[in-house]
């Protein structure tokens, strides 16, 4: 009884999301054309959320010279952790008013953009806190202009409606969802990705591709979403090794990007499923790396989903150009690019605490091909074991 009442909660969702104001953001061709266009705003002041590693690779200069060129001041919120944190959203929100800021660039991975849209749903709702925002359609109000320029080729979080944070005191991450949270515009740059180094080349690019296949196996796709998530796993099976391989690579690193949008765009109005659900989990509990957690759960979950997805699978590896099994060839690709097959952080005995975390994210929402109950649930988390 209890799963048709998930069903039927996703077809509701299903229908009303035909209702929502959707959108994609508008693309932007350089830092130039960023301070432009917040010059044409009438913006005298923006906040830039960001990482220190990103901040010590200097990624954040050129953007920083096309803004005082353009006579126009800038705040930079540089200590985003790599599991955002509501600590860390109240500070940048809290830098962003006293400097009197009136809009947001995010640069970096996903972890800025998650923390940039904490501060834009914050601003949007100052009457609530995040933890009330949490779910689905909590905020439905207008956030500041908001730029997002990824710096890696994966998260997707440049084109989509998710925001996930961490509750540093319970150690749970949660996802805030909202359409009012898709950027504005979006800035994408293969230069600044050429610094990744492989490991995050590798995980940011099977997130991208997670994305993908989470959008595309489950129950609540349309005709875009479809054709963004077959597009973004053609790209990612042709780039991704070469991105890995050559980090000089800028048409690999190009493509890359576009299909970390594509698969973005995918996922943002197609929902993600138990893989995401299980893989924000262990990001929470143990700090496990997001790409890392998607990459290697992916197979295991599409194997539990068995037959319920043969069809789906089928059609996505004849858009990557595979011959068999997709998920015999994520597998390859994972050990090609040095990905374990196992969460080596993962403690017994927290299972039944992090399968409860899984399910109520999971559940009702994600229009998952096999609805997991707590013993399917649990067994997932025993097969990534070491």
């Amino acid at each position: 009884m209890i799963k048709l009442f998930y069903r039927v909660y996703q077809l509701a969702f299903r229908c009303a999301a035909v209702f929502l104001p959707w959108r994609r953001p508008e693309r932007l061709a350089s830092f130039e054309a960023i301070a432009a266009l917040l010059k044409a705003r009438k913006v005298t002041t923006v906040l830039i959320v960001t990482d220190q590693g990103l901040v010590k690779a200097g990624l954040h200069l050129g953007l920083i010279e096309a803004l005082v060129n353009a006579d126009l001041g800038y705040a930079l919120y540089d200590e985003v952790v790599a599991n955002p944190t509501i600590d860390n959203i109240e500070a940048a929100l809290a830098l962003y008013k006293t400097t009197e800021s009136a809009a947001i660039i995010a640069l970096g991975g996903g972890s800025p953009m998650d923390c940039a849209k904490g501060v834009g749903a914050r601003l949007a709702r100052p009457g609530k806190t995040i933890a009330q925002m949490r779910g689905q359609l909590k905020v439905l109000a207008k956030m500041p202009l908001f730029i997002a320029i990824p710096t890696t080729a994966g998260t997707g979080s440049e084109t989509t409606l998710t925001a996930v944070v961490t509750d540093a005191r319970t150690h749970e991450k949660y996802a805030i969802n909202d359409t009012s949270l898709i950027p504005h515009y979006a800035l994408l740059d293969p230069v600044l990705t050429v610094g990744l180094p492989p490991f995050l080349t590798a995980w940011t690019g099977m997130d991208a591709l997670c994305h993908a296949v989470e959008a595309y196996v489950g129950g609540s796709n349309t005709r875009q979403t479809r054709t963004d998530a077959l597009k973004a796993t053609e790209l990612i099976f042709a780039n991704l090794f070469a991105a890995y391989s050559d980090g000089q690579n800028l048409e690999a690193r190009r493509n890359m990007q576009e299909a970390s949008f594509l698969a973005g765009a995918a996922f943002t109005r197609a929902y993600v499923g138990n893989i995401h659900a299980i893989a924000h989990t262990l990001g929470g509990q143990y700090n496990t790396a997001h790409g890392l957690a998607n990459a290697v759960i992916m197979p295991y979950i599409l194997e539990a989903y068995s037959s319920k997805v043969d069809r789906a699978l089928s059609e996505m590896a004849a858009a990557a150009g595979v011959d068999g099994s997709l998920i015999d060839a994520i597998r390859e690709l994972n050990l090609k690019m040095g990905v374990p097959d196992k969460i080596a952080d993962l403690i017994p005995e927290d299972i039944p605490l992090l399968a409860g975390r899984a399910l109520r994210e999971a559940n009702p929402l994600y229009p998952v091909p096999v609805i997991f109950d707590r013993a399917k649930m649990e067994r997932a988390y025993r097969s990534l074991l070491v």
